[in-house]
């Protein structure tokens, strides 16, 4: 397995495990690999450090920088959880059938109102490309695992 740092085309930075760098190939030119900050699939490789291992004690500032990075992604989660509950009590859920029903509020064939649901990475670009004004967040389970 290897890791790498990687950045989506808004400039959002995260990681992700692969089994090789093949893999990864693979997955980003199947728009496989989203951000999940803002679900685009157009990734690719950060700038990344090598890794190289040596006999030198480690930083007494790894621990703490640590520690922040780990509070920081609880603050994220909660955030995250958070904007979960605001769509789940304030729009309506559609399923499947969101790309269909936010393309006739779009084109005038119902009423506007806020929904949710599920598209494809395609899906939502070709929402994107008729004008409908759409946005991909992360939906993260609403507890820790």
């Amino acid at each position: 397995m290897i890791v790498f740092d990687l950045v989506c085309a808004d400039d959002h930075q995260f990681e992700a495990w692969f089994a090789s760098g093949a893999a990864f190939d693979r997955q980003a030119k199947a728009k496989k690999v989203a951000c999940p900050v803002c679900g685009g699939t157009s990734v690719s490789k950060a700038l990344m450090a090598p890794a190289v291992s040596g006999t030198k004690k480690k930083s007494k500032d790894a621990a703490p920088a640590k520690a922040v990075m780990a509070e920081q992604a609880g603050e994220y989660m909660t955030a995250l959880r958070a904007l979960r509950r605001q769509v789940e009590q304030n729009c309506d859920y559609v399923g499947e059938r969101f790309p269909e029903e936010a393309r006739k509020m779009h084109y005038g064939e119902a009423d506007r109102r806020s929904i949710y649901g599920e598209a494809s990475a395609d899906e939502a670009e070709a929402l994107k490309d008729e004008g409908v004004a759409v946005n991909r967040i992360p939906w993260v389970p609403d507890h820790d695992a």
